[in-house]
């Protein structure tokens, strides 16, 4: 285990890179349980994470050594639980804004928090809260991101893409987290600030699939409809047939 101080999210917090982790998520909840505290933006990061998990349990899939894998500490106290999905919003902007610098191609957000480039996912996020009471006590943002791997397995390479294989070079990991979490930093003190409004606008803006006729499973079956929006909490809003329903996560899917 190798520790270092990481000047960019929060100037002097740590950065803890593991070998081998089954989820970088896991280990800082792990952290946060033991008696001695963890400071805002400690990153955990993994050079082989071998059981991450996306959103509703789903498996990351991910070489050793060859994509970001990390989670960040953030202790979003200011903010009333019941406002959890302004967080999502925040971290996905983020990440949105970081990849579309990078690759100078167009970024979309698969609702609630995958990234998009065309039809491919290149990267997700996973955000577990931990409240205490009525207080937002810390959440842990896992965040993944395909960079080096260019071979993925036949159930998911159609649909999977990955920095190098957008800009055919191998990209170094740590210069690429540093960047990522300068973004991140700006975006959570922006949330702070009051400028969710603007980060909602740009969350709605870059929807995956917004406006656009799309089939959806709608328990079990395939229904088509056009992707409205999302509500203050999260649903996702979609028309169909110009009546518009709210669906929680699990209730929705895409087809892809």
């Amino acid at each position: 285990m190798q520790s270092n101080t990481f000047s960019g999210l929060f100037d002097g917090r740590n950065v803890i890179t593991l070998q081998r982790v089954p989820s970088t998520n896991e280990y800082l909840k792990d952290e946060l349980s033991k008696s001695t505290p963890l400071r805002e933006g400690t990153v955990i990061m993994a050079v082989e994470q071998y059981a991450g998990r996306g959103q509703q349990g789903t498996a990351w899939q991910s070489e050793p050594g060859k994509n970001l894998t990390f989670s960040l500490l953030l202790m979003p106290s200011f903010l009333d639980p019941k406002h959890q999905f302004r967080l999502t919003v925040a971290i996905s902007v983020a990440l949105a804004q970081w990849l579309e610098s990078l690759l100078q191609t167009p970024v979309t957000i698969k609702w609630p928090n995958d990234m998009y480039v065309g039809d491919r996912k290149i990267g997700g996020i996973l955000i577990e809260n931990i409240l205490q009471g009525k207080i937002w006590k810390s959440a842990v943002v896992g965040i993944g991101i395909n960079v080096n791997q260019t071979e993925f397995s036949p159930a998911i390479g159609a649909h999977t893409a990955s920095v190098k294989q957008i800009l055919h070079t191998d990209c170094d990991l740590t210069e690429l987290m540093t960047d990522l979490c300068r973004y991140v930093e700006r975006s959570y003190q922006g949330l702070k600030n009051g400028t969710y409004d603007a980060q909602l606008a740009f969350y709605t803006q870059h929807l995956y699939r917004l406006g656009e006729l799309h089939p959806f499973l709608v328990d079990g079956v395939r229904v088509n409809g056009v992707l409205s929006g999302v509500t203050e909490t999260g649903r996702l809003q979609v028309d169909f047939n110009h009546h518009t329903v709210d669906f929680d996560i699990k209730e929705i899917a895409f087809v892809i």
